[in-house]
């Protein structure tokens, strides 16, 4: 150690023990002083000075480096490849296929057959359009071994006129229907002479009108509205109104939405005809029905699954009769993607009050008798299970099973004989509604496949156990049904395609007392249809249908018409 360093330390030693004894000696007494500022302090910074100096390395690791030098060594490489010149590969284009928005189609066939068809399209401008649809099927009868005149006629017209802004959308409909039908299902005892026979009349005319319309908001609470009137008679002057008024409300909670649904469905009408012809004095049947209802929704939407909770609350008052219910019912509904687009599990459990019309029931069996008991179906609640897909671009599916309970189910049975007869429909050739309690244990299964662009093939079966609580069995409904459908382009001009159905057993009821009891055989229907395009705008077509022939019986003493071929062309065009 240096002299310079030692005499550092020692004076820093010195100076620190004398400054620990001026301390102790000034902690012993505190004096006070007065001391007095002549100048206000003024401080000051001098200039900075760079360091010139540069510091010399001591490192002995430090080395001084060394010039790279190189070159390249080109060897030539000989190639025997010669690369071909690019060809784009040939692709099928489709032809493209002009749309027209509107179409004439004429046909004719065996039994006096006619089939007329008209639809129209007319965009007014880029947010309006105006639609027409008018169509007629009709049929002079003749089925084989069947007494009375069995024709049937069936037109109807529709009309719609939409507009589309940039905060709604409205659209107004009108149409109306004309069916004529014959009650010619008469029991094969039915102990009439020919001269009666001939004396009845069992032609029955049907016609309705309506007029609607609806109102959708693109962003407001106020989700959408929909207002429907129907007005429904037939040739006994049976009348029915019937009013149906749905608004719906919809409120955004972040990833949730608040939906709900009001009901309001009124129904009045009224059947001339007594239920007993008999009688001395004819009362007739009134009918009249309000129901309201609440049904809110709690929506959640998921990247893969979708989740409805939600409730039903209808009030229904019987006005004709002064009597008043009150239901509730669970609305729940859930789907999941378990393997993307390929498993998709949905789930359901859900219930509602139904109002039954009298157009309902003539359009499922145009022959029951104008004198029923109408009802609503308190359909208390349907649980099932779900699992449906697209397993590639060729094959899809969709397979469910489940479970339901139903009060005041209608149950269609034939009417008994009435003697002596008053009306075209006494002769036990119409039907009447029986009620019952329902529960159902059902299974339904579909699968499709999309071969190519021109092949399509399609099937559908459906299962149901059926236990009544009152009746014996429940009444003309089958308990298999199956359909199976095929569409085949093959040519560009040549079409063609088939329909098969197939319906199970079913029981209807022959006598009360004693009760006799008859069943009705399955019965498979295959139609056959075959079509040529001469261009995009005209077409011929053939269609086949119950082309295996068997006069089954859709309804008891109700025989079909056999092989029935009807042909005729279609014309596309634009105005």
């Amino acid at each position: 150690m240096s002299i310079h360093k030692l005499l550092i330390i020692s004076t820093c030693a010195v100076l620190y023990t004398f400054s620990l004894q001026a301390q102790e000696e000034k902690d012993k007494t505190i004096e006070t002083d007065r001391v007095i500022v002549v100048k206000a302090y003024t401080p000051t910074i001098s200039d900075a000075f760079k360091v010139k100096t540069i510091p010399k390395l001591g490192d002995s690791a430090t080395y001084q480096k060394k010039e790279l030098r190189y070159s390249i060594f080109s060897v030539p490489v000989a190639s025997t490849f010669t690369p071909a010149k690019g060809r784009a590969a040939d692709i099928e284009r489709p032809k493209g296929v002009e749309l027209y928005d509107n179409y004439a189609t004429l046909g004719f066939g065996n039994y006096t057959s006619v089939l007329a068809e008209f639809y129209s399209n007319f965009q007014i401008n880029r947010t309006d359009n105006f639609g027409m649809y008018l169509h007629h099927n009709s049929s002079q009868g003749g089925i084989e071994n069947v007494a009375l005149d069995n024709k049937f006629y069936n037109s109807f017209l529709d009309l719609n006129y939409t507009s589309r802004t940039k905060d709604f959308t409205y659209g107004f409909e009108a149409g109306i229907e004309h069916q004529i039908f014959n009650w010619y299902g008469l029991p094969e005892n039915n102990f009439l002479t020919e001269d009666q026979i001939l004396a009845i009349n069992p032609e029955q005319t049907y016609y309705g009108a309506k007029v609607g319309g609806k109102l959708i908001f693109n962003d407001a609470i106020l989700d959408k509205a929909i207002l429907n009137y129907r007005f429904f008679g037939d040739a006994t002057e049976s009348s029915e109104h019937h009013v149906n008024f749905e608004p719906t409300i919809t409120l955004d909670l972040g990833d949730q939405k608040l939906q709900t649904v009001l009901t309001f469905d009124y129904l009045n009408g009224s059947f001339e005809d007594d239920p007993n012809p008999n009688n001395f004095i004819e009362t007739g049947i009134k009918y009249s029905r309000f129901i309201t209802g609440i049904n809110p929704n709690l929506i959640f939407n998921g990247d893969n699954f979708t989740l409805n909770l939600g409730a039903s609350i209808f009030y229904s008052m019987d006005i004709e009769n002064e009597e008043n219910d009150f239901f509730i019912y669970p609305n729940v509904t859930a789907s999941y993607r378990l393997l993307d687009d390929a498993v998709i599990v949905y789930a359901a459990l859900e219930g509602e009050l139904k109002q039954n019309t009298y157009r309902d029931a003539v359009q499922d069996n145009p022959y029951v008798s104008p004198t029923l008991t109408l009802q609503p179906t308190n359909k208390q609640y349907e649980g099932f299970l779900g699992f449906k897909g697209r397993v590639s671009d060729i094959f899809s599916y969709n397979v469910k099973g489940g479970y339901a309970s139903q009060s005041e189910v209608p149950l269609f049975v034939l009417n008994t004989a009435q003697i002596p007869t008053v009306e075209a429909y006494d002769n036990g050739n119409s039907f009447a509604y029986r009620y019952d309690d329902l529960t159902t244990a059902f299974a339904y299964a579909e699968l499709n496949f999309d071969i190519n662009t021109k092949f399509k093939l399609s099937t559908i079966a459906e299962y149901f156990d059926y236990d009544t609580t009152n009746e014996v069995e429940a009444w003309n409904l089958p308990s298999i049904k199956a359909s199976l459908r095929a569409d085949y382009q093959i040519t560009e001009a040549w079409y063609a395609g088939a329909q098969t159905y197939f319906v199970g057993e079913r029981m209807d009821i022959v006598s009360n007392t004693p009760l006799i009891t008859k069943t009705l055989d399955s019965y498979i229907d295959l139609n056959v249809n075959l079509g040529y395009r001469f261009n995009d705008q005209l077409s011929a077509f053939i269609k086949g249908y119950n082309l295996i022939g068997d006069n089954y019986e859709r309804w008891s003493n109700y025989p079909v018409q056999g092989i029935q071929v009807l042909g005729g062309i279609t014309y596309k065009f634009n105005y």
